[in-house]
């Protein structure tokens, strides 16, 4: 009797491509509400469904790879890889709740700054998940990976100017330390997607 792996394979790929498009809707998603700066129940209702529906699919890789016999590479970063795609979305869905318990509605230019790169950044994971597939041409996926990389740095700076305004400017001890908060949490979505672009590199590494 003969089995045909492949289909299973190939549907590790699809539900990769899947749940990275989740993250892509969370950041699209992330950058419409901060330029609206309505943050009501709503909103977070909306993000909250993104956010499970990423749980969704982080689930069936779980269970297929528990499944499955042959994978298109290492179980642990199969597991590792969907882990932290989902960690993006969760984290994403984290800052959005907290904006509307905080109560923070109204538009902060420097949060939307944030946001744009914050969705560059979940963009270029995508690629580089997607570049997965070509095991023959798998610098795409690590170009992806390097951009990946810089944007964290470039989030890193940002943070850091943004808190040395907010220190200069927050109109009292609470404001300050609720935005501090968002801020920081906000780079630590581009600290996430890095993560996710290191499960990427040594997954290439391990196949080249």
């Amino acid at each position: 009797m003969s089995f045909s792996f492949l289909p299973k394979e190939i549907d590790f790929f699809i539900l990769f491509d899947k749940l990275a498009n989740v993250a892509i809707r969370a950041s699209e998603y992330f950058t419409e509400i901060c330029s609206s700066g309505k943050f009501d129940e709503d909103t977070v209702s909306k993000m909250r469904e993104i956010e499970h529906e990423g749980d969704d699919i982080t689930h069936e890789i779980i269970r297929k790879l528990n499944t499955t016999f042959i994978t298109p590479f290492d179980r642990e970063d199969i597991h590792a890889l969907a882990n932290e795609l989902d960690s993006v979305i969760d984290m994403i869905n984290t800052i959005v709740n907290r904006m509307k318990v905080y109560k923070l509605n109204g538009v902060n230019s420097d949060l939307v700054e944030f946001t744009v790169v914050v969705e560059k950044s979940v963009r270029a994971v995508a690629h580089a998940v997607a570049g997965l597939r070509d095991t023959k041409h798998l610098q795409h996926a690590l170009d992806s990976c390097v951009e990946v990389n810089r944007l964290e740095n470039v989030g890193d700076t940002m943070r850091d100017n943004m808190l040395a305004k907010l220190f200069d400017s927050a109109p009292d001890t609470i404001y300050l330390i609720k935005w501090k908060e968002i801020f920081e949490d906000a780079e630590t979505v581009l600290d996430v997607c890095e993560d996710v672009a290191n499960v990427i590199e040594s997954i290439a590494v391990k196949q080249a």
